[in-house]
């Protein structure tokens, strides 16, 4: 993700996030963090899905990752995963964390296909009063060969 990027990355956030959107200052910000990185994948030259990772070694974090609802099942987010995966293998990072929607079953099931598995709930984390369930994947552990993505219903995000 570039600068360029941030305001059609946040749009899309609002219109996927209506609740939970982050501002767009805030993506400004973490793209001048030295320990976040930023993706946006395209097709057509249109963002169809873009995610972040904090890295501070031992641990990575997935901040965000999304993808527009008309491209989900077609491996947009587990490519966006594998990236965040990479980068934090490369960075150090022994374990990546990230917080889903208990609501979601999509996302949760999309990261134990992964390896993720849950460690906690957060109650009541999300604006709206839901929950969120804190998922760990050790990177130390043999990588997990996710299985192909199925089509199915609400999307791929995080938060």
């Amino acid at each position: 993700m570039v600068p360029e990027d941030v305001a059609p990355v946040h749009a899309l956030e609002r219109k996927l996030f209506p609740v939970d959107a982050w501002p767009l200052e805030m993506f400004t910000a973490e793209l001048a963090q030295p320990v976040c990185w930023y993706w946006v994948a395209e097709q057509d030259g249109e963002i169809v899905g873009y995610a972040g990772l904090m890295c501070i070694r031992p641990v990575g974090d997935v901040q965000t990752i999304a993808v527009v609802p008309e491209r989900e099942g077609r491996g947009i987010g587990s490519a966006l995963l594998r990236t965040l995966h990479a980068q934090a293998r490369e960075l150090g990072a022994t374990e990546v964390l990230l917080e889903v929607r208990a609501d979601n079953p999509r996302a949760q099931q999309l990261y134990r296909r992964f390896g993720y598995e849950q460690i906690r709930t957060r109650p009541r984390y999300y604006r709206d009063g839901a929950d969120a369930l804190i998922m760990r994947l050790d990177l130390t552990a043999p990588e997990t060969p996710a299985a192909p993505e199925t089509p199915a219903a609400p999307t791929e995000e995080t938060r």
